[in-house]
């Protein structure tokens, strides 16, 4: 029996046919045009396409927003009362229907991402919505899938290693597999455009933002490994979205919850932050995002980089000679709300060069601020139309006017399939870092420490669907023959779990300890201590940022490993290094400093132990 929530054949040919006009964008083969008359023809038919829209429909189409519920048309009740407070619609057929926009981004949160084959449905119901518009024009549908600490698409869905992961493991190639593969995923969801990869190179380990979602510190080794991954995505069918434009690297703080300030000079930034965005905008990358930054020797306004024309405008496009779609990042965030009031923020934006407006935190706001400005000739009808070009280009490109659904059967024939899978474990083994390994411990005897304690933290699952560490871990053990049992100590253990963590030590062989962003004052480290006085040889895994050793160095650990991520295809690769079934090939791609003394370094970039 077919699901009710899938379209029928007939459904998604009456809906193409309703679409028609949008359709014949596309109509033609390729062939009976060279590559320059064929570029212009395009341009031409969506030139008319856009004459054609109403001025509504024009301002509608710049906005990416977010809406809750798993089905466009029947989301559950909670959901609707969520898309009415916030948006004043009942569901994302309504949201499209009102304010005619351009793209729609997943969430977990906003419950879109349940499992893959009601993704597929939801985004067939957006487009069904997109194409029964007055002008008929399919949606762009994004998400944040970066993989490593941010995901929005779990399991069954293949989940590859993370950004700082693949920097360890230094493999161009395996970027680029790990790309394809989830770029092929995505695609046969619905999902065409994806916010990654992430081009920010983190040099400083306080970042409380980027970390592990950044490749590295080093700008070069960053900027290879962006490029490979643009080519993967976009070789998969999908745009790629390089952020945070001009470079989100070097902040203390989180543009989440403040307006971070970047101190680099022209020639730093030159040096230390515009390589990896140049050899994105090099590969042919098709989206690039902004960052809520201030950085004043680029702009000394000091407006956020997503408000400031100088940096968008004067370097993205005029300096570094990008024309693809710029998308701001969410609009919600306090980082371009602060200086700004809500009604501003997306007139400023446009002003400043972007095309898409992200997620803003009202919507009736943000599109009628933009009305407004057009009515009040602050902005004109032909700056709309030249972001609306880009998109529609875009649009074209990714071949959604040709057949912007998707069906079960390719998300069968793609999603999590079995070789999906083998590759991304195959490329996790690369990338795990062996940082200390005092006495030879590892790699571990199954006959010598077969009894095997795994505590730790367990922070919330990135892509909601995997984990909780300490249970992935012993599960990864007790598959390689060892008896293991895992008990969670959590990212502040209390002084009962600790003396509970080193009571379950007494008789182990070996104790396993999953640490997450460890600090001078976290009682994590008290919990290490205490197991290391047991006498039991500890391991320490660092699930999230390596750094952690450094406030650890000194405890008696017996082995530390960086795994760069707790989803489970990083943490069973840890487990195999340390079983001896895998070698440890991973290589910081950080230098990790002295707890004690930040200026000296502890571990350089490139260090890793081998067996």
């Amino acid at each position: 029996m077919q699901d009710r929530t899938t379209p029928s054949r007939r459904t998604l040919l009456t809906a193409t046919a309703a679409g028609a006009a949008a359709v014949a964008l596309a109509a033609g083969p390729a062939s009976a045009h060279s590559g320059a008359r064929a570029e212009a023809a395009t341009r031409d038919r969506l030139k008319r396409l856009i004459s054609r829209m109403s001025l509504e429909e024009k301002v509608g189409q710049l906005f990416v927003m977010r809406v809750y519920g798993h089905s466009a048309t029947a989301p559950d009740q909670a959901d609707v009362d969520a898309n009415l407070t916030e948006i004043g619609v009942r569901t994302a057929a309504e949201l499209i229907e009102r304010y005619h926009v351009g793209g729609i981004i997943y969430f977990v949160w906003a419950h879109n991402t349940r499992d893959p084959h009601q993704i597929a449905d939801l985004s067939n119901g957006i487009q069904q919505a997109g194409l029964a518009q007055p002008t008929p024009i399919p949606l762009l549908i994004s998400t944040d899938q970066e993989h490593g600490i941010v995901a929005r698409v779990g399991k069954p869905a293949t989940l590859v290693p993370g950004a700082m992961a693949l920097g360890a493991g230094g493999s161009r190639s395996d970027a680029r597999e790990a790309a394809r593969i989830a770029g092929a995923e995505l695609a046969a969801m619905g999902i065409l455009q994806n916010y990654a990869p992430v081009a920010d190179v983190n040099v400083n380990p306080a970042n409380p933002v980027i970390g592990v979602r950044s490749f590295g510190s080093d700008p070069q080794a960053v900027a290879g490994l962006v490029a490979a991954q643009v080519r993967g995505y976009q070789s998969a069918g999908i745009a790629a979205t390089s952020k945070h434009f001009p470079g989100h690297g070097d902040t203390k703080d989180d543009s989440h919850y403040a307006l971070p300030t970047i101190h680099h000079t022209r020639q730093q930034w030159g040096e230390l932050d515009a390589p990896p965005f140049q050899a994105a905008i090099a590969a042919g990358i098709d989206s690039i995002m902004t960052a809520h930054i201030v950085v004043p020797a680029l702009d000394p306004s000091e407006d956020p980089a997503t408000l400031s024309r100088p940096i968008l405008t004067g370097i993205l496009r005029e300096q570094l000679g990008y024309d693809g779609v710029v998308v701001t990042d969410s609009l919600g965030m306090a980082g371009v709300r602060q200086k700004y009031g809500d009604e501003r923020v997306p007139v400023l934006a446009l002003k400043a060069g972007c095309d898409q407006l992200l997620n803003p935190p009202s919507l009736p706001i943000a599109w009628n601020a933009v009305l407004d400005a057009v009515k009040s000739g602050e902005l004109t009808e032909q700056r709309l139309e030249e972001s609306i070009l880009r998109i529609l280009l875009l649009k074209t490109k990714l071949g959604l006017f040709r057949g912007p659904f998707v069906t079960h059967e390719g998300v069968d024939r793609m999603v999590g399939t079995r070789s999906h899978l083998k590759a991304a474990d195959r490329i996790a083994e690369e990338t795990t870092t062996l940082l200390a390994n005092e006495g030879g411990l590892l790699p571990l005897s199954r006959r010598r420490h077969a009894d095997v304690l795994v505590v730790g933290a367990d922070p919330a699952s990135p892509s909601g669907t995997t984990g909780p560490p300490t249970t992935t871990l012993a599960a990864a053990f007790t598959e390689l023959g060892y008896a293991a049992t895992a008990l969670s100590t959590g990212i502040t253990p209390t002084a009962a779990k600790i003396d509970e963590a080193v009571a379950a030590a007494a008789g182990k062989d070996v104790v396993v300890v999953g640490t997450y962003n460890v600090s001078a004052t976290s009682p994590q480290r008290t919990l290490v201590s205490r197991l290391a006085a047991t006498g039991v040889p500890v391991v320490t895994v660092a699930i999230r940022n390596p750094y952690d050793i450094a406030q650890l160095t000194g405890m008696g650990v017996a082995a530390s490993l960086a795994a760069y991520s707790w989803t489970d295809v990083e943490l069973r690769a840890a487990v195999r290094v340390i079983a001896g079934r895998a070698e440890p090939a991973g290589r910081l791609p950080v230098p990790v400093q002295r707890a004690d003394d930040p200026a000296q370094v502890l571990y350089p970039v490139g260090y890793g132990l081998t067996y």
